[in-house]
């Protein structure tokens, strides 16, 4: 049986991607770091929807703990493979770069960069010998235009941005797909504290996009029709930036 992985799916965008991907018939896992009560909040919805949902805790900056949790669970589904990845998880920890910390500079980085890499590079090999795989890489319109207060998360962002094009193409002939997401403005728990009135002023849409929104462009990513799209990098941001 072929697996979704959401990383950082216990909230958020990665909540609505699990649910998402759960309506297209994916059984669907789980990552979260540390809040369970939210993952299995995420878990009842992905199983409203008739597939299975496990939850799989573990960092995805600590290559030891995404090689352990991979690799247990792999033990315990040996006839089933992970085809589907969406690395979602990412932490914002905004400062200007004068007063910015090493941990705000490095734990973001290690979130969204380290993290892309770990859990990418643990599944590859498994999509390579198959010969299937959708790599979608939830990135942000701070990588893309860069956001000031926001040097950390601009530069993790951007560095999978990269990563992503690169990446595509090594896996291509292996018909395996590897496209980035970049939202902007989007209702979620990270923007709950953003001046939304006065930011809404800035988007030609006149709104904040919604999670579902975002998952929606992130199935069709995932699914067979997107075959032939690899290496992109889709803006969701109602018209802010292009």
């Amino acid at each position: 049986m072929n697996y979704a992985l959401v990383t950082g799916g216990s909230r958020g965008i990665g909540r609505a991607v699990c649910v998402k991907l759960a309506e297209m018939g994916y059984p669907v896992i789980v990552n979260y770091s540390s809040n369970k009560a939210a993952a299995e909040e995420t878990k009842t919805l992905v199983e409203a929807q008739g597939v299975a949902c496990e939850l799989l805790p573990f960092n995805v900056s600590d290559a030891v703990a995404v090689d352990r949790a991979m690799d247990t669970w792999q033990e315990s589904h040996p006839d089933d493979h992970i085809s589907v990845l969406i690395n979602n998880a990412g932490i914002c920890k905004d400062s200007l770069m004068v007063f910015m910390s090493d941990e705000q500079w490095h734990s973001v980085i290690d979130t969204s960069l380290d993290g892309f890499f770990f859990v990418t590079r643990k599944l590859l090999k498994g999509m390579i010998s198959k010969r299937k795989g959708r790599i979608v890489n939830i990135v942000s319109l701070s990588g893309l235009k860069g956001i000031a207060g926001q040097t950390n998360y601009s530069a993790a962002k951007a560095a999978v941005i990269g990563a992503t094009k690169a990446l595509a193409q090594e896996v291509a002939a292996r018909k395996i797909t590897v496209n980035a997401v970049a939202p902007g403005f989007i209702t979620t728990d990270m923007t709950k504290d953003l001046d939304e009135e006065a930011l809404k002023k800035t988007i030609p849409s006149g709104r904040f996009g919604l999670p579902d929104e975002v998952a929606d462009l992130v199935a069709f990513l995932a699914s067979e029709k997107a075959a032939y799209i690899t290496g992109e990098v889709i803006s969701i941001n109602g018209g802010l930036y292009t």
